[in-house]
């Protein structure tokens, strides 16, 4: 199996430390890129020589927040493709609509509880996915 490459746009450091745990938890084997904002995110993936399995992202960061972030890999042709799982504390309907028109994966409320059913549901399809990559 290999490690599965995550990009973590997120500006918190508690966040980025609890999304981990969730991770190792789920015992799965991956290099983490963190972002503290969506211009960090478009330079590490400017650098990859490959996009990343999947990318985490924060909607509430500074410079670029979240959903510009997605709209900006969206319009990429090498990385429209990109699995991208919205984490974040705003459950506002407004944030989830846009990110569904920008064809997000998933959207999981923060903290990572996961205690509403979206949230776990969106979790487990981002693990699901996790692990059939970690296999090719």
């Amino acid at each position: 199996m290999r490690p599965i490459n995550i990009l973590l746009a997120d500006d918190d450091p508690l966040d980025i430390i609890d999304i981990s745990r969730q991770l190792d938890k789920q015992h799965i084997i991956y290099q983490l890129y963190e972002a503290h904002n969506g211009e960090e995110a478009i330079g590490i993936l400017e650098e990859a020589p490959e996009p990343p399995d999947i990318a985490l992202i924060d909607i509430n960061m500074p410079k670029m927040n979240g959903l510009e972030l997605l709209q900006t890999i969206r319009q990429h042709e090498r990385w429209k493709h990109l699995k991208c799982f919205i984490i974040t504390t705003s459950d506002e309907k407004i944030d989830r609509r846009t990110a569904s028109a920008l064809g997000v994966s998933g959207y999981i409320i923060k903290p990572l509880k996961l205690n509403s059913p979206a949230s776990m549901d969106a979790f487990n399809l981002m693990i699901d996915l996790i692990n059939l990559k970690s296999m090719e």
